[in-house]
């Protein structure tokens, strides 16, 4: 879905240890985090709270994607942008919500 709307590219990590070393050598534009990680299926929003807590990153716009509003609302207690559910990728709504962070 980014890649078709937006002039960007999409980098994937697969946990904390790899999404930080990115962040902290390159620049990134917005990250996307599943609620549950695909590989272990550990909490994205652990994650996020690591990448907000650390100084040198945490200025980084991060949005949570999940389908429950309370676990949006938990990931905007800790300072990311609310974000979207899996069943909401690819709609004009979510492409909205990107444009500020990826500008298409």
């Amino acid at each position: 879905m980014v890649s078709s709307h937006f002039d960007a590219t999409v980098l994937q990590t697969h946990g904390a240890e790899d999404t930080i070393e990115l962040l902290r050598n390159r620049h990134i534009d917005l990250v996307t985090v599943n609620r549950k990680l695909d590989r272990d299926y550990s909490d994205g929003l652990e994650i996020i709270k690591k990448i907000k807590s650390d100084p040198e990153i945490g200025s980084v716009p991060v949005m949570l994607v999940t389908n429950y509003d309370e676990h949006q609302q938990a990931a905007v207690a800790e300072g990311a942008t609310y974000g979207f559910g899996k069943l909401e990728i690819g709609t004009p709504a979510t492409v909205e919500k990107l444009e500020p962070f990826l500008k298409s």
